[in-house]
């Protein structure tokens, strides 16, 4: 998931903020005891996500794909006070290891987290998000983009990860790849918006940054 090499790798890691040291036991723990641990976040894009998050002080930020709660504890490091972080996963198996973590890191009266489908979540939640980050399922982005642009404050930023998806989005999908169709559509659907500013920044596995030019929507 990384376009660098190691040597690279080494140098950024060394020379950004250091992780903090529940989020190095929780990498940690997530390496030994569950699948598919190169879905988490890890230190440079955490630290990435946190200084946005400090950068823009949000009141409320909603998180489509919690996992084991690493993004959530970066992004939850910049909230204003009394500010509030929704995350949602529909995989029960990681929701007690975030749970944990989050109560560990003094957040659990600020991390709501729920469980089940984003698609069936998300409508039922009331208010909007000044950050909205999205790293759930890749077949359903364009579903969450729209989603996302209808709970987003008018001056709100949307995150996209994985947006450069290991550079599957520069060739043609086979017909049964449905996370790659769904990237590719995602990024199809952001340029060609009218109304919308991006920027895909070559981090880690490409993160898409998304704001409205105006309110009109």
């Amino acid at each position: 998931m990384n376009f660098l090499n190691e040597e690279l790798i080494a140098y950024l890691e060394d020379h950004c903020p250091q992780e903090p040291e529940l989020l190095n036991k929780l990498d940690r723990e997530t390496n030994l005891t569950v699948p598919y641990p190169n879905m988490l976040t890890g230190h440079v894009q955490g630290r990435f996500l946190s200084f946005i998050s400090k950068l823009l002080m949000p009141g409320s930020i909603l998180e489509i794909g919690t996992y084991t709660g690493y993004s959530a504890i970066c992004l939850a490091e910049g909230l204003a006070d009394k500010g509030r972080l929704h995350t949602i996963d529909m995989n029960p198996e990681v929701e007690e290891i975030a749970g944990r973590y989050f109560r560990e890191a003094g957040l659990q009266e600020v991390i709501v987290q729920y469980s089940g489908n984003a698609l069936d979540i998300i409508p039922t939640m009331e208010g909007t998000f000044d950050i909205i980050f999205i790293d759930a399922d890749k077949e359903h982005y364009p579903d969450y983009l729209e989603l996302a642009l209808g709970k987003l404050n008018p001056r709100g930023l949307i995150m996209a990860d994985n947006t450069l998806w290991g550079g599957k989005v520069m060739r043609k999908p086979q017909p049964g790849d449905h996370e790659t169709h769904g990237i590719i559509k995602f990024n199809k659907m952001v340029k060609e918006d009218p109304e919308l500013d991006s920027f895909l920044l070559p981090l880690r596995d490409g993160i898409t940054l998304i704001r409205k030019k105006s309110d009109s929507r």
